[in-house]
């Protein structure tokens, strides 16, 4: 990048064919990845402005700011890209579970490496 012309965010990020970029949310204290989700330029720009994250959802193909419904916020402290700008970081302060199980993390099962999986979450979740 050059000092004298720098880049924005929407000039150097890859958005894949459907117009979306990866966005992997971590607690920005403990590390811990909470959510991985996707976000299109209306949804980035809503989380730079809002400083709250907002994904596009796939599956309802609309805006989705998370804990619209829930009250379960992700304020948005930082973002950064990887070396590719093809994916997103976002350190955040959750608000309340991260996911929709009331799991602190939507990463709460282990993959053991005979392909078992186990829960290893908050014990909220049931399956």
């Amino acid at each position: 990048m050059d000092a004298e012309n720098p880049k924005t965010l929407n000039d150097l990020i890859k958005l894949d064919d459907k117009g979306l970029i990866v966005a992997v949310v971590q607690h920005h204290e403990t590390g811990q990845i909470l959510m991985v989700g996707y976000m299109n330029t209306e949804s980035l720009e809503v989380t730079l402005r809002e400083r709250r994250a907002c994904f596009w959802s796939r599956s309802r193909q609309k805006l989705w700011r998370k804990g619209e419904t829930s009250g379960n916020v992700l304020n948005v402290l930082e973002i950064r890209t990887d070396c590719d700008a093809d994916a997103l970081l976002l350190k955040c302060d959750p608000v309340g579970p991260t996911c929709h199980t009331n799991e602190t993390s939507c990463f709460y099962r282990k993959v053991d490496f005979d392909g078992s999986v186990t829960l290893d979450g908050d014990g909220v979740a049931k399956d």
